[in-house]
């Protein structure tokens, strides 16, 4: 019996195994220093993938690798390439450091730091083993120096990861406690000094900050650097609530952040929110914690230092009797790793981690810029917000300009998406549309040439034809299926060799069945049907402007602690009841509103609302004076469902999704989007049209078949939302019909609110290595103004002073 493997080729993986993954290594580190700085950036799946193999590659590759060069020492042909091998091994140890833009994969990885010191510790004892199994060695000196590198970059990423651990990070977060003033001995000296008649007082002071406290905000616009000031420093303040630390109202610092950003513009509060999470980013999920101190800054240069000597000291040694490939992969892998290292020297000199922390802000915000800040803002300058003007109607007779979030890719903080998902839409088999186009080179790519090819129209017929098909070849299956099984064709051979061929057609039919079958077993169906109908858009100026106002409104009304946490827990209705009085509207109406979102739990209310949006969107045609309000709640319905839908994790806190009742909802709205009156009709082209769709649902149910079928059957969520939806259109009258998506605009804003404010912390710290969420801004922008639980207010913490002396 043969070998299941030939000679040849494991003679040929005994010859370049260690060579192959001492290249696998060197190329993982290089995809993981040039691509991961764009975690943050994207939210592309692929993307995301291609990090994620290389993190998970990139040690199992440098650890399969060191032990593949400890058994082979001395087995080698050619003995003086052993001395290549050890210096290798210490290689791969500078590898497993890995790179300084990524340490942890997710948040989780930095809660399993014991772990990855277990395999330091074992890392380290093996290239130890290999070194000392080398000597004599020619190549002792450089070998040396690439293990001290190593085990320099090993422990950063170590300490990182410890640092970055939730526990730890609490711990550091915590201030010194104030026992405060002993009070009984004061009352006591108060008493004996009364006793003796001595003139003596006692004063209430209140607390304040040690130090000089800075205005509240610079006259005119901040500069770059102001702005990474500003945000590092109420980073420091605020990085507490990803571990839900409590903020007292006595504090100064949270006061001072509150007059801020009260004073502020939204464009203001937009630059400084998204440089803070970007260094909460930093802080949970690479290095720069370490690094951007004087100890971390002098372990980096000690470990280039070794790098580039091992370089130098190499070059200059002697090779003879070393295989010329190895010499030139070993010249290769000392040249990457000073290359990568600049690469990383560069990404830290340049990041806003460095400007905030080795710069210091004016003493007087109105003190002139020197030359160091002229060129630091210079250097800010690439980053800043870029806002783009486009004309965004779909309708020719209104023009709507809107200026959207359009910076290029390389220059962002975050991904500055908002994402979205559509029930009605997905029902259809149709992505939403993007309402905000922007003209930049992939997605213009896309347009021009994609498109071209394939129209949309055809892409829907192809399909509506293919599900044509898949119900008849279901038909033909069944019948098949019972004629094959008769008994006559059975166990006729003739009949057997004559039906041969149908019998192929019935297994492969199987085939595709268990396909289908293991893709929803493993949930695979389901991140599929995620990311083909999910839809993104940018974030737009007026869009932000909207929300910040609102949250603004919030706060400035939250002056007293009931009101505060009134408008903290309210999921819309506190919103419906202010713009009812502002509008002096019908309570009737207002109690109907109020019923579908206090009455039912918080994911159902979202569901219908949502479908209730998409309703009002189909039927409505825009005009110039709904187009805004009827824009932002669009956008915002969708948004709220992709974060019901494709977002589980982060609202899991908030609402827990019935399931259940989101595909009931799906087939109900099938009903009407994919019936069989619609494919009775052969009208394919109108099966996907979304208008048609929502007008068949709103003129199925009527007030008249409700009240028929309220007394036999529960309502379902598609009943409610229709209903909700024709209360709300009862609102539009003659002059004002921009009050019911001013109504429905409002009430999904604090919707939103709710869920950033209740949804668990760690969450938004999670997101921020996919591209981040605009939920987050929503959570870190209601935190500066006070709006959330973690927020108290203490009137009785005051402090006493004893005078003595007239």
């Amino acid at each position: 019996m043969g070998e299941a493997i030939p000679k040849g080729v494991k003679d040929l993986w005994d010859k370049w195994n260690i060579r192959g993954l001492v290249i696998l290594s060197l190329t993982l580190q290089t995809i993981l220093v040039l691509l991961s700085p764009n975690r943050k950036r994207t939210h592309r799946r692929p993307f995301r993938f291609l990090i994620w193999s290389a993190y998970l590659l990139a040690n199992w590759a440098a650890e399969y690798a060191v032990g593949q060069i400890s058994e082979s020492q001395g087995d080698e042909p050619q003995p003086k390439n052993n001395d290549l091998l050890a210096f290798w091994a210490t290689f791969l140890l500078l590898h497993l450091g890995g790179p300084d833009t990524i340490t942890a994969l997710a948040l989780e990885d930095n809660d399993l730091w014991l772990r990855s010191l277990f395999g330091l510790v074992c890392q380290a004892i093996v290239t130890f083993y290999v070194f000392l199994l080398s000597i004599p060695n020619n190549l002792l000196v450089p070998t040396s120096l690439m293990l001290m590198a190593g085990v320099i970059k090993y422990v950063e990423r170590i300490k990182a990861l410890q640092g970055a651990n939730l526990e730890t990070f609490k711990d550091s977060v915590l201030e010194e406690p104030d026992p405060g003033p002993d009070y009984a001995r004061f009352v006591e000296e108060y008493s004996t000094r009364k006793f003796l008649r001595e003139p003596t007082r006692i004063v209430r002071i209140e607390e304040v900050e040690t130090g000089q406290r800075p205005k509240v905000l610079p006259d005119g616009k901040l500069t770059h650097l102001e702005v990474v000031h500003y945000a590092y420093k109420y980073f420091n303040i605020f990085k507490g609530l990803v571990v839900d630390l409590i903020f007292s109202s006595q504090s100064e610092q949270w006061n001072n952040s509150k007059a801020f950003f009260l004073h502020s513009t939204p464009v203001e509060a937009l630059r400084i929110l998204e440089v803070e999470l970007s260094f909460i980013y930093g802080t949970f999920y690479t290095k720069v914690d370490i690094l951007h101190t004087r100890t971390g800054f002098a372990f980096r240069f000690l470990a280039f230092a070794s790098l580039v000597s091992s370089l130098c000291i190499f070059t200059t040694a002697k090779k003879h009797g070393y295989d010329r490939f190895d010499v030139g992969l070993t010249y290769a892998l000392l040249a990457g790793g000073v290359a990568l290292d600049f690469v990383a020297i560069f990404i830290f000199c340049v990041s806003d981690w460095t400007f905030a922390r080795f710069t210091k802000p004016k003493e007087d915000v109105d003190d002139p810029d020197t030359r160091l800040d002229a060129v630091l803002n210079w250097l800010l300058s690439f980053r800043k917000l870029k806002w783009t003007v486009y004309n965004c109607s779909h309708n020719e007779n209104i023009r709507q300009e809107h200026s959207v979030l359009d910076r290029k890719f390389i220059f962002r903080r975050w991904s500055e998406y908002i994402y979205g998902y559509n029930l009605i839409g997905s029902s259809l088999g149709k992505k939403p549309e993007r309402i905000h186009k922007s003209k930049g080179y992939i997605h213009g790519f896309f347009d021009d040439i994609i498109r071209r090819l394939y129209t949309v129209g055809t892409i829907q017929k192809i399909s509506s034809c293919f599900r044509t098909m898949k119900q008849r070849i279901g038909q033909a299956r069944r019948k098949l299926n019972t004629l094959i099984i008769l008994p006559p064709f059975k166990n006729h051979r003739m009949m057997n060799c004559a039906l041969y061929p149908l019998r192929l057609f019935h297994n492969f039919w199987l085939q595709i069945q268990i396909v289908n079958y293991v893709l929803e077993f493993f949930g695979i169906s389901d991140q599929l049907n995620k990311m083909i109908y999910a839809s993104r858009d940018r974030l737009t100026l007026e869009m932000w402007e909207f929300v910040f106002g609102e949250v603004k409104l919030r706060c400035e009304i939250a002056d007293r602690t009931e009101s505060a946490n009134r408008i903290y827990w309210a999921r819309g209705e506190w919103a419906l009841r202010r713009i009812m009085i502002e509008k002096a509207k019908n309570s009737a109406k207002n109690i109907n509103l109020l019923h579908s979102v206090t009455q039912v739990d918080y994911d159902q209310s979202i569901l219908m609302w949502h479908i209730a949006t998409e309703l009002l969107y189909q039927k409505e045609e825009v005009t110039r004076k709904n187009q805004s309000h009827r824009e932002f709640s669009k956008i915002l319905s969708d948004y709220l469902m992709y974060l019901l839908v494709v977002q589980p994790d982060l609202m899991s806190t908030v609402a827990g999704i019935d399931k259940v009742r989101f595909m009931e909802a799906i087939e109900d709205a099938k009903k009407f989007t994919d019936g069989k009156k619609l494919w009775q009709r052969r009208d394919l082209d109108k099966s996907r049209n979304a208008k048609l769709a929502c007008n068949e649902i709103l003129s199925h149910f009527s007030e008249s078949k409700e009240a028929q079928g309220k007394k036999y059957h529960r309502r379902s969520v598609l009943t409610e939302a229709s209903i909700l939806a024709k209360t709300l259109h009862q609102l539009n009258v003659e002059g004002e019909e921009e009050v019911m998506w001013e109504v429905v605009s409002k009430v999904l804003v604090e919707m939103l609110c709710y869920g950033a404010t209740h949804c668990d912390p760690k969450q938004h710290v999670a997101l921020l290595s996919g591209g981040g969420e605009f939920l987050s801004f929503v959570w870190l922008l209601m935190a500066h103004f006070g709006l959330g639980d973690q927020f108290q207010i203490n009137q009785g913490d005051v402090r006493a002073k004893l005078i003595i002396g007239k």
